[in-house]
């Protein structure tokens, strides 16, 4: 099963552009790990196309926040339709587990040890400020971070997370996350 685990970075916030949908968002940079090459491709907005194929390839979008966040903005830029593929997002997960919604600082650093190295909202101060390579660097980051999460849930069937003091597990049910499915996936290369 070929996972691309991404996370994406935008310009602007909902602020910005006074909506709370993130289609209505740009994209600044996006960062993605494919588990078949094991490695990371990080690109700002003008360099997107060059990840289509990665996409293309893949058997499962995995992130954190995706199918209400990352895929929908991303599915904006790409010239099919993202979202006929197969999509595992974590918090999803998380939230039908545990009945509501944990930061993904949280869940990494009771699960995996890890922390975020910062926030969305510095950012989107570093794009303003043409400080690229900080955006790229965090973006990345946030995508190791949680493949170490999936990782740990697809092998434990769990995640963690900080209950004042202690840390408590939340089930997951990671049963399917590893059945490859038929994708109806537009592409976008010419065959």
């Amino acid at each position: 099963m070929r996972y691309l685990i991404f996370d994406l970075e935008t310009q602007n916030t909902f602020h910005d552009v006074g909506s709370n949908d993130s289609v209505d968002l740009d994209i600044s940079v996006g960062s993605f790990y494919d588990s078949e090459t094991e490695t990371y491709t990080t690109v700002t907005v003008n360099e997107l196309a060059s990840v289509w194929p990665l996409i293309e390839k893949a058997d499962a979008l995995v992130g954190y926040n995706s199918n209400h966040f990352d895929i929908p903005l991303l599915n904006k830029y790409y010239p099919g339709d993202l979202l006929s593929i197969k999509s595992i997002d974590l918090l999803e997960e998380i939230r039908k587990s545990l009945g509501r919604r944990l930061r993904l600082d949280s869940v990494a650093e009771a699960t995996v040890g890890s922390n975020k190295s910062g926030h969305g909202l510095q950012a989107v101060r570093w794009w303003h400020e043409g400080k690229i390579d900080e955006i790229k660097k965090y973006c990345e980051q946030d995508v190791k971070i949680t493949k170490k999460v999936f990782d740990y849930a697809l092998k434990n069937g769990h995640v963690k997370f900080k209950d004042g003091s202690r840390k408590k597990e939340i089930t997951l049910d990671t049963s399917t996350w590893a059945i490859r499915e038929d994708s109806l996936l537009t592409h976008s290369l010419q065959f």
